[in-house]
């Protein structure tokens, strides 16, 4: 998945742009010559007549002068309003990307925007009306990664507005809004096209689901490759784009969880477009998936800063000052990324974030443990424990969530690392291995891994565990639980090791 070349053929924007602020700037400069000659003309004119100036009362006099100055006023007002009407609002580019489900036009502006939006058939075109703005270059559109839209159009339309014309290859649904300024991006207007007759990203994850056996199933492992599409993430001192490093990894995770017995994969974003960061979640849930792992690379002003982090989710504070200014940041992907953030909210309230469930989190601080384990194996590992910060991403209510930043892309030694195509096998090696490591020891009757182990499974008490807790989370009954480690009543202490009965 690429963002699609419209390059934009240069007819001298810089030239244009110069006319435009020349045009502008003579206009402004007449009105101050204006301005000043209404202000030498009205004291001759007050002068033109001493005697009849004599007889002028105080009262007429100060009246006379505030009606003047109204005047002067209201004139400057209009002639400045008509010479910003003059310099039109700029489309400054155009960009497609394209995904499994929809493609997504950003047109960048110069200034917010009025417009509206309607389709049209026989044949099927998108058509955007935009008020006061015109076309800074030419779209030339890539037919190769520019999904439904087979052409960009554009005319004047009623002499001062401008009217583009997406040409589709099949109809499609479209949504729209606006976006303000974040980070390195100005104005953006987003136009996201659905084909009737494409797979939902949703309907693709669940198929996941519906594949697997009822008896010794795989467990599902949903693949989150971070930012994407308008999001690029961090970026490295060589220009390497952190959303590029960690779609590739991901990829070579994916394969390696395929061919390992036992598990399932199922990827989250399966190329160069941005899922917002609650739909991420809500596809691994969707997926009935049994460990959801972001894959992230890390940025810090200090380049000498390099290796692997793992977090989870927390329930109150960040576990340090760094694990939350990095949870603010990667929270904000959705901002650059482009999501409608109105509907992003209400989807978010809809999610019951019952964080009350201490198996979910449990699991996921297992998990954690296991794969930063592993990553220390195949370098450096920048934090020595499982940090947690509230992640947008990770707070799915029922599956398992971890968030790995397997380097420092700032660091120029973990950039080159990155890059490396070998360096990334061993990183998803070392995060599979943490994966099925974890599994060995949690994956519940039913599943591969619970009917093949060759011990039984064992468990440490935390705090805050309760027999029935465990029991469910383990998918065996209270009272075998408490047969195969001889428990008379339901009390348990912190630290004690029990068999999690199979079979």
């Amino acid at each position: 998945m690429h963002e699609s070349a419209i390059r934009l053929k240069n007819k001298s924007i810089a030239a244009a742009r110069g006319s435009d602020a020349r045009h502008y700037f003579s206009i402004q400069v007449t009105i101050i010559l204006y301005v000043a000659k209404i202000n030498d003309i009205i004291p001759v004119a007050n002068g033109a007549n001493p005697v009849h100036s004599k007889r002028t009362t105080g009262i007429q006099e100060t009246a006379r002068t505030q009606v003047m100055t109204r005047t002067r006023l209201t004139t400057c007002l209009l002639l400045l309003s008509l010479a910003g009407a003059v310099v039109a609002g700029e489309i400054e580019n155009v960009r497609v990307w394209t995904g499994p489900d929809k493609t997504r036009v950003v047109l960048d502006l110069d200034r917010s925007v009025d417009y509206s939006v309607f389709s049209l058939d026989d044949p099927d075109r998108l058509v955007v009306d935009i008020d006061g703005s015109r076309m800074a270059l030419d779209p030339e559109l890539d037919p190769e990664h520019s999904g439904v839209v087979s052409k960009v159009r554009y005319g004047v339309r009623d002499g001062e507005d401008l009217r583009v014309v997406l040409d589709l290859s099949e109809a499609a649904r479209a949504k729209s809004f606006l976006l303000e300024p974040t980070g390195s991006y100005g104005h953006r207007l987003v136009l996201d096209l659905f084909p009737k007759n494409a797979r939902s990203a949703a309907e693709r994850v669940r198929q996941v689901a519906r594949s697997l056996p009822e008896d010794d199933r795989d467990m599902v492992v949903a693949i989150d490759a971070g930012h994407g599409g308008e999001d690029p993430g961090a970026i490295g001192p060589s220009g390497m784009y952190e959303k590029n490093i960690v779609l590739a990894l991901a990829g070579e995770l994916e394969r390696q969880v395929e061919e390992a017995p036992g598990m399932t994969p199922v990827m989250i974003r399966t190329g160069d477009y941005y899922v917002p960061l609650n739909e991420r979640f809500q596809r691994a849930r969707e997926a009935r998936a049994d460990l959801f792992v972001s894959i992230h690379a890390d940025a810090f002003r200090d380049r000498r800063v390099r290796g692997s982090s793992v977090y989870i989710l927390s329930r109150s504070g960040a576990s340090s000052q760094a694990a939350r200014l990095l949870a603010q940041s990667e929270n904000q992907a959705d901002m650059i990324g482009g999501v409608d953030l109105e509907q992003s909210d209400d989807m978010l309230r809809s999610v019951l974030l019952d964080l009350s469930q201490n198996a979910s989190l449990e699991y996921s601080q297992t998990a954690a443990s296991r794969i930063l384990d592993e990553l220390g194996t195949v370098g450096r590992n920048h934090r020595k424990q499982v940090e947690s910060a509230n992640f947008v991403v990770l707070r799915s209510p029922d599956v398992p969530s971890v968030l790995v930043e397997v380097g420092f892309i700032s660091n120029p030694s973990d950039e080159a690392n990155l890059g490396s195509r070998q360096h990334r096998n061993r990183l998803a090696g070392a995060l599979r291995r943490g994966i099925e490591k974890h599994f060995r020891e949690t994956a519940p009757r039913g599943t591969w891994f619970a009917a093949n182990r060759d011990d039984p499974a064992r468990y440490v008490v935390q705090r805050g565990d309760t027999l029935g807790i465990i029991a469910q989370r383990y998918s065996v009954s209270l009272n075998r639980l408490r047969q195969a480690n001889a428990i008379q009543g339901d009390v348990i202490h912190p630290g004690a090791v029990l068999e999690i009965p199979t079979g």
